[in-house]
């Protein structure tokens, strides 16, 4: 081999190298996001048989099936219901856990700490603490505050039992990144409103809420994403009920599926929710502009 051959290989080795190095987190991406992705888009517009096997192609009706069914519109309005309350009471405590836990007092890493630890426990931990904690006539809930209220088998509780658990496991993640944003506001401007006059609330309201604005922004999309995907806490405390109050969409999807065998409405309703949350995602950065960076 001549060396102007050579040095042709070595460019073209030279050229193609970056790619190679991509090439295995590509053949997962394939493997596991692309390939499911368009598998579920073409089992949408197909009718299946028990076993998920492709029947034959019917387009739309799927779609127009789960959008002419009441069961489908309720797991909607509660999985919103649902979302409204995790993301407004989950950034708001973590807020306020923050603000304290940033103040300059006795023992503030040991409540770091404790604010923390529900992100080490899974959802299925969680939801057997709380099956116990909410028993109507064992459980602790019921005996502090002296009532015996059915936590998970009266729907006009079960949403917010579940959301309060839901609301608990996510507080440790927002707690951190909000602390973290905190530790990044300079302390000249609280100094300086202090001098002017300025109270505690009216200083966190002026100062800190704008500083730290784009961490908000950022925890607001992710807890609306995990709201709208949350499962097991559903399926291992409520099932959907009682009389559909918990039955979120992603537990509609998972019904059809394995309960009913119709894979194909499943399908169809992952799309719908898929794109659901590409347009709440999109309309969130259309409102990002308003944010302080």
């Amino acid at each position: 081999m001549n060396k102007k051959n050579s040095l042709g290989i070595y460019k073209t080795f030279d050229m193609i190298e970056p790619y190679l190095y991509l090439l295995p987190a590509f053949v997962l991406f394939c493997l596991f996001i692309f390939f499911p992705f368009f598998k579920t888009l073409y089992l949408s517009v197909s009718q299946t048989n028990p076993t998920g096997e492709v029947i034959n192609f019917v387009g739309l009706k799927n779609y127009i099936r789960i959008f002419t069914s009441p069961d489908f519109y309720n797991s909607l309005y509660v999985s919103f219901k649902y979302s409204a309350m995790i993301v407004v009471f989950t950034i708001s405590i973590a807020l306020v856990l923050a603000l304290l836990a940033n103040e300059n007092i006795p023992g503030r890493k040991v409540f770091r700490t404790v604010y923390a630890m529900p992100m080490a426990i899974s959802a299925s931990a969680a939801s057997q603490i709380f099956l116990i904690l909410y028993h109507p006539t064992v459980g602790h809930l019921n005996y502090l505050l002296g009532t015996e209220i059915g936590w998970l088998t009266n729907a006009k509780w079960a949403l917010p039992s579940v959301a309060a658990v839901t609301i608990w496991m996510q507080l440790g993640l927002n707690f951190i990144f909000i602390l973290a944003a905190l530790q990044g506001v300079p302390a000249e401007l609280y100094e300086s409103a202090e001098l002017d006059g300025a109270g505690f609330f009216r200083k966190h309201w002026k100062i800190t809420i704008p500083c730290i604005s784009p961490t908000l922004f950022f925890l607001l999309v992710i807890d609306v994403i995990n709201s709208l995907q949350s499962f097991a806490q559903i399926r291992l405390m409520t099932e959907g009920g009682p009389k559909g109050s918990t039955n979120v969409i992603v537990y509609e999807i998972y019904t059809q599926a394995f309960y009913n065998s119709r894979f194909d409405l499943a399908t169809s309703q992952s799309v719908v929710l898929f794109l659901i949350l590409l347009i709440l995602t999109r309309i969130q950065f259309k409102i990002e502009r308003k944010v302080n960076y």
